[in-house]
């Protein structure tokens, strides 16, 4: 598998097959990455409330821009979702099917939301990611990642999230 073959292609709100597609893929790798970290009832909740076809329809509605990475084939191999927030781009969705990785897609990625960040002429990219999940967290800090604080965020239902905010200068 290389990514010279690799295709981002824009999610639009009106593509509901292809949203409904993205929204099974992201529970798939959502569940299997996750479930270890928050258990499966908070993880549940959190797919139903961010990953369902609805939410990520009003999401891109409101400004984020969906994205998802595909092999030649058509087949889906990760996703990413971003959008300008507080004078910085926000990295709000960023995964890579299991089968995928370890071949250059999260850096083909990665490169593609610093372009979309100079083009904006944001001085940076920042994101959350759970305080345990310290295998993506070294990731994040290969491309340059660094944390900037912790949040504790109420999502309803009980459950919270437990992050870091990193942040990666982007140069112009």
């Amino acid at each position: 598998m290389s990514t010279e073959h690799m295709e981002l292609i824009r999610v639009k709100a009106e593509d509901r097959g292809m949203i409904a597609g993205l929204s099974a893929f992201a529970s798939e790798i959502v569940k299997e990455h996750f479930d270890p970290i928050i258990g499966p009832e908070q993880n549940d909740y959190m797919i139903a409330r961010f990953q369902a076809v609805s939410a990520i329809t009003e999401q891109i509605r409101s400004g984020y821009r969906y994205y998802v990475a595909e092999n030649e084939a058509g087949k889906m191999e990760g996703f990413l979702a971003f959008y300008p927030r507080d004078g910085k781009m926000y990295l709000s969705k960023f995964y890579v099917h299991r089968a995928a990785r370890g071949h250059g897609i999260a850096r083909k990625m990665f490169e593609f939301v610093e372009e979309e960040t100079r083009k904006e002429g944001l001085p940076a990219i920042f994101l959350n990611v759970n305080r345990d999940n310290q295998a993506v967290i070294r990731i994040y800090e290969h491309f340059g990642f660094r944390k900037v604080r912790e949040e504790k965020n109420d999502i309803g239902n009980g459950f919270y999230m437990d992050d870091w905010v990193l942040e990666c200068p982007v140069t112009p």
